[in-house]
């Protein structure tokens, strides 16, 4: 998707003609977006879409007992919602605000009208869903064969990419529960990597200081993730 001349910041809807633009996304409603901000639950029916325009968004797969794990990030890259488009009903995932931000919110309804009449809508859509798809099976994979340092590095790396910012909002806790890990286990690894150089730790905030030196600690999953980012841009 090349850069448009656009005021939009969600890399989605400046990817669509001007045509498509008028036509379909027209009265989108700005919302915004905070800190911890359930924006989709598990079983909700898929009301709206949301584009981002500012901050990050964590997608959560939920167990029985409450636990939760992230399975997927998105940010100005995509939208809120894109299993609605492909016939899910309700949704399968809890989505929440990771950094606070906007987005420009649209009936479900009326953005499948968009994706059922528009070829080009459909095509910038479903390569976005497709990106999701790879990195949820990328962050799976990540999960059961990679340290708990070379995951953070990653999720770092990952949230800093769509955040475009080295100041990251974060706690100790909220990255153990996005990790799956035990919250010493974080703690740990980010002393590690504030003794090294890398990163400096702040009350719920973390600062990327050598971007190099942390993607050194990451494990392959981050360049994957990055070139699939680039490549949809």
């Amino acid at each position: 998707m090349p850069p448009a001349n656009s005021p939009l910041q969600n890399r989605l809807l400046a990817a669509f003609s001007p045509e498509n633009s008028e036509r379909f996304f027209s009265n989108l409603q700005p919302v915004s977006l905070a800190l911890r901000h359930v924006i989709q639950a598990v079983a909700d029916p898929f009301e709206y879409v949301y584009f981002i325009e500012q901050g990050v968004a964590s997608v959560l797969t939920v167990m029985a007992n409450g636990a939760a794990i992230e399975v997927g990030m998105i940010g100005t890259e995509g939208l809120i919602g894109v299993s609605a488009l492909l016939g899910a009903e309700v949704s399968s995932q809890n989505v929440i605000c990771q950094i606070p931000g906007t987005a420009l919110r649209m009936n479900t309804a009326r953005c499948l009208d968009a994706f059922n009449q528009s070829a080009e809508v459909r095509k910038v859509l479903l390569r976005f869903a497709d990106m999701l798809f790879n990195l949820s099976a990328q962050t799976a994979a990540c999960n059961r064969l990679h340290s708990i340092e070379q995951r953070c590095a990653r999720w770092l790396l990952m949230a800093r990419a769509r955040h475009t910012s080295d100041v990251i909002p974060m706690t100790h806790e909220f990255l153990s529960s996005m990790l799956g890990v035990r919250r010493a286990g974080v703690t740990e690894t980010a002393g590690e990597f504030q003794r090294s150089g890398l990163i400096r730790l702040q009350q719920g905030k973390v600062t990327i200081i050598d971007r190099d030196g942390l993607e050194g600690a990451a494990c392959e999953c981050y360049a994957l993730d990055r070139d699939r980012l680039n490549h949809l841009l």
